[in-house]
């Protein structure tokens, strides 16, 4: 088996943007939303998805700034988030449940291989991504929606 692992993102250089106001935040291409139902709100620092009334912001992250492949997309940030988790060959549960775009890089930032899958299969799917010869990790979107959801790196 291939090990790996997941790490949220630390929420200290989000802090200071709840504080701003919404005008602000536009100014910058970021949004401040209210979870409205119980999934569809994945935080990437937490990687949990908000409970129905909690506050984020919804703002572009570059994710992946090494090579032609480079990358972002936007991600939600749960203003209660205090902490990032890490994961040790396991999956958060922001992925278990999604269809899922995975993209496996070398350490130039090249892409490998890439995949969609549904959630359920995401550990299969790891495990033959990270058997690639060169592959040192794997980024995860939201398929559909194609949000960031987590940087998965060989360990």
């Amino acid at each position: 088996m291939n090990a790996y692992r997941i790490s949220g993102l630390s929420p200290e250089p989000f802090r200071p943007l709840f504080a701003l106001d919404d005008d602000r935040l536009r100014a910058h291409d970021m949004r401040r939303v209210v979870a409205d139902s119980p999934r569809g709100y994945p935080c990437r620092v937490s990687l949990t998805d908000a409970a129905v009334g909690e506050t984020l912001l919804l703002l572009p992250y570059e994710h992946h700034a090494l090579g032609p492949y480079r990358a972002s997309g936007p991600i939600f940030v749960r203003e209660a988030a205090l902490q990032a988790p890490t994961y040790r060959n396991e999956l958060p549960p922001i992925l278990a449940t999604r269809y899922l775009s995975l993209r496996a890089y070398d350490r130039d930032g090249w892409m490998r291989d890439a995949r969609a899958v549904e959630g359920a299969a995401a550990q299969d799917e790891l495990q033959s991504l990270f058997a690639i010869d060169g592959v040192v990790s794997v980024m995860a979107h939201n398929a559909r929606f194609g949000c960031f959801l987590c940087r998965i790196d060989r360990h």
